[in-house]
C-alpha cells in the first residue's frame, strides 16, 4: 500500500498547490467567483464534467450497477441528459446574462428583489446540502486509504477542499477540477473498467453468471427512471452549482458546445460504472451494501499503484462537486442574502479587493458550516433528496418561465416559490422523505401557482422586459448596478 499512499499524497499535495496558484490570478470579484469568464472550450467542458460527476454518480453509480446491472446507468444517465439540455437550449442564453446567481437572473426577469429573496434562501440550502453529503463521502475513501474513522476522514478531506477554494475561489476550483477530470477518465474509464470486466471473465461470463435482468436497460423500473429525470434531469437545469460554471464560459458558444461534450461524456461514465458495478456482482455477489462494491473490487482486484491512482479517481469525484457546491452555497449566501440583509443590495461601493476578501471569508464560513454539517448528518440519502426536491419544486418553474415565458410575472413567480415549496414540505411529512409524490406534486402546484397568478396580475413592465431582452442578447454589461426597478 505505500506506492497507493504515496499516489494520494502527491495528489493532494498538488491540490493545495493549485489553491496557491489560483490564489494569484484571483484578483477581482469576476476572477474570484466566475473565473474571469474566460474559460476556453476545453478548460470549460472538463471542469463542467468535473463538477456533475461526483462521489454519488462514482461510487453510487457502480453500487446501483451492482444492484441492478446495466439499468443502473440511469441515475447518471438522466445527470448527462440535463446537462445536454442546459448546454443545448439555455447555456447560450445563461451565459450572456452576465451574473453571478440564479437569483440575480430572476430579479433581471421579474424587475427588483423579490422574486430573489425566497429563490436565494431555497438555493442556498440545496448548495449546503449538496455540499455536505459531498464531504460526507470522504469517510468512505478515507477508511479504504488509511482506516481511520469517520470524523476524521471529513474533517481531513474537508479541510483541503475547503483550503484550496478559499484561496483562489473558482480559478482554483476550475485548475483542480481539470486535474481531477483527467485523474477521473484514467482511473475509471481507462483502468478500472477494463479490469472489472477482465477479472469477471468477459461479458459473457457475467451474462452467464447473473440474470437476464441485469441486461435489461429498462430493468431498474419506469417510475425510478421518470423520477431521476424529474429530480436530476430538472436539476441541472436550474442548479446555482451549474449555472455558476456556465457563467466561466468566454463565449455563448464555448457555453454550448463546451457543455455537449460534457453531457455526452456523463452518458458515457454512466454505462462505466454500471458495468463495472456489474463486474463487482459476479465476483462478490454477497456484499453487505451495494455501496460496497466500488471500494471492494479496487482493494481486492488492482495492482498496487493502480489501485491508488483509482482511488485518486474517486477522491477526485467527490472534491469536484464538493468544491463547486462550496463555491456555490457561498456566493450564494453572500450575494443573494447577506448582502439582502444588510441593505446594500448590488448597488453599495466596494473594491474589487474588497469583494474578493468577503467572497473569501465567506467560503471559509460556509466550508466549516459544511463539515460541521457533514459530521452531524446520519441520514445522507435523505438530506440530498430535501435539497432536490425542494430546488425542482420550488425554482424549476419560475426559472425555465421567465426564459420561455414573456406573459411569466414577479407575482406569478413568487406564488410558484412558495406554493411549491409547502407543497414539496407537506407532503414529505405525510409520504415520507424518500416518496416520490412531493417531488411529482409539489412540481404541478408549482407550475398551476405560476401560470395562475402571472395571468391574474399585471404583465411586467415593458421597461424591464426591454433591459432583459438586452441582457440576453449580450447588448449589457456585467451587473454592476442594482436591477431594474419594478413598476408601481
Amino acid at each position: 500500500m505505500a506506492v497507493d499512499y504515496l499516489v494520494i499524497v502527491v495528489y493532494l499535495a498538488g491540490m493545495l498547490a493549485m489553491g496557491w496558484w489560483g490564489m494569484r490570478r484571483a484578483r477581482s470579484k469576476s476572477e474570484f467567483l466566475v473565473a474571469g469568464r474566460r474559460l476556453g472550450p476545453v478548460m470549460y467542458s472538463g471542469t463542467m464534467a468535473a463538477i456533475v460527476l461526483g462521489g454519488a454518480s462514482t461510487i453510487g453509480g457502480v453500487g446501483l450497477g451492482y444492484q441492478y446491472g446495466l439499468s443502473g446507468a440511469w441515475m447518471v444517465f438522466t445527470i448527462g441528459l440535463g446537462l445536454l439540455a442546459l448546454s443545448v437550449f439555455f447555456s447560450a442564453r445563461i451565459a450572456r446574462l452576465k451574473v453571478y446567481t440564479v437569483s440575480e437572473m430572476l430579479d433581471l426577469r421579474y424587475g427588483g428583489g423579490r422574486a430573489g429573496v425566497i429563490s436565494g434562501l431555497v438555493m442556498w440550502a440545496y448548495t449546503l446540502m449538496l455540499a455536505v453529503t459531498s464531504t460526507i463521502a470522504y469517510a468512505t475513501i478515507f477508511d479504504v486509504l488509511f482506516d481511520i474513522n469517520r470524523t476524521l476522514a471529513i474533517v481531513l478531506g474537508g479541510s483541503i477542499v475547503v483550503a484550496y477554494s478559499t484561496l483562489g475561489g473558482m480559478w482554483s476550483i476550475t485548475l483542480t477540477d481539470m486535474v481531477q477530470f483527467v485523474v477521473k477518465t484514467i482511473g475509471v474509464l481507462l483502468l478500472l473498467l477494463p479490469i472489472a470486466v477482465v477479472k469477471a471473465g468477459g461479458f459473457a461470463e457475467m451474462k452467464a453468471q447473473l440474470p437476464t435482468e441485469y441486461f435489461d436497460p429498462l430493468g431498474i423500473g419506469g417510475e425510478t427512471i421518470f423520477t431521476y429525470v424529474l429530480i436530476y434531469t430538472f436539476g441541472m437545469l436550474i442548479g446555482q452549482d451549474i449555472w455558476q460554471r456556465v457563467f466561466t464560459a468566454r463565449s455563448d458558444r464555448t457555453a454550448k458546445w463546451g457543455g455537449t461534450i460534457a453531457g455526452s461524456y456523463c452518458l458515457a461514465y454512466a454505462l462505466a460504472g454500471a458495468v463495472i458495478g456489474t463486474a463487482a456482482k459476479v465476483l462478490y455477489p454477497k456484499l453487505g451494501s451495494p455501496d460496497d462494491a466500488f471500494a471492494t473490487i479496487v482493494k481486492d482486484e488492482l495492482p498496487m499503484g493502480v489501485r491508488g491512482l483509482v482511488l485518486a479517481a474517486a477522491l477526485a469525484a467527490v472534491m469536484s462537486t464538493s468544491s463547486g457546491a462550496l463555491i456555490a452555497c457561498a456566493t450564494v449566501a453572500n450575494n443573494d442574502i447577506w448582502s439582502r440583509l444588510r441593505g446594500i443590495g448590488r448597488s453599495a461601493p466596494a473594491g474589487d479587493h474588497d469583494e474578493v476578501k468577503g467572497n473569501r471569508a465567506f467560503i471559509l464560513i460556509m466550508g466549516l458550516a459544511v463539515i460541521g454539517t457533514a459530521i452531524a448528518i446520519d441520514n445522507v440519502v435523505e438530506a440530498l433528496t430535501v435539497a432536490y426536491n425542494l430546488l425542482v419544486g420550488g425554482l424549476l418553474v419560475p426559472i425555465l418561465g421567465g426564459l420561455v415565458w414573456k406573459r411569466g410575472t414577479v407575482y406569478g413567480a413568487l406564488a410558484s416559490v412558495v406554493v411549491g415549496g409547502v407543497a414539496v414540505v407537506v407532503l414529505m411529512a405525510t409520504h415520507g422523505i424518500l416518496a416520490n409524490e412531493p417531488v411529482y406534486y409539489g412540481l404541478l402546484a408549482s407550475l398551476a401557482a405560476y401560470v395562475a397568478v402571472s395571468l391574474a396580475t399585471p404583465a411586467t413592465d415593458a421597461a424591464v422586459l426591454a433591459a432583459w431582452r438586452e441582457r440576453l442578447a449580450g447588448r449589457s454589461p456585467e451587473l454592476a448596478s442594482e436591477p431594474v426597478p419594478a413598476s408601481q
